[in-house]
């Protein structure tokens, strides 16, 4: 099983032009971001990293470690990565108040932007989401911390659609 993701991870055959094309254009670009931040190119490292990026939502160590135990990776290995990811500056990790670490992709942003969003938790179920980061403003007024004016970190808490209803 990890085998065959090792096999994947590192492209395709000679000559081969079919549908796994575009998955190894994918994992080649893996490959660059990772050689670009000075990570060695593993296939551990490369399913973790693929993993983040397929995510729209923050995944816990133990969500990210069930998605690859098929493919042979242990828990170990896969908390390893990702506390190597987020060293690198590919990942960024997160408590939301349930002594949880979530891990996401940190994205490409526009110059002047940092990389934080908000988030929201629900209550119910404890499901963490992003939100789009015009959705929530803050805005520093008299008598609040200079720190607001920077980097903040949001979240909102409620239900969500699926325990509200």
């Amino acid at each position: 099983m990890a085998a065959d993701f090792r096999a994947r991870a590192k492209g395709p055959a000679a000559g081969d032009g079919g549908p796994t094309s575009t998955a190894s254009t994918a994992i080649q670009g893996l490959r660059e971001t990772l050689r670009g931040v000075g990570l060695r190119n593993t296939a551990p490292r490369i399913a973790v990293l693929r993993e983040l990026d397929a995510a729209t939502a923050p995944l816990s160590h133990g969500e990210i470690a069930e998605r690859l135990q098929d493919a042979g990776f242990d828990r170990a290995t896969v908390y390893r990565n990702l506390i190597d990811l987020t060293e690198a500056g590919l990942a960024l990790r997160s408590d939301h108040g349930d002594h949880i670490w979530r891990f996401e992709r940190k994205r490409p942003e526009a110059a002047g932007t940092n990389h934080k969003h908000p988030h929201f938790v629900c209550v119910e179920c404890g499901a963490v989401s992003c939100l789009p980061a015009a959705s929530i403003q803050v805005a520093a007024v008299a008598g609040t911390p200079k720190s607001l004016r920077s980097v903040v970190d949001v979240q909102v808490k409620g239900h969500c659609d699926t325990c509200a209803d």
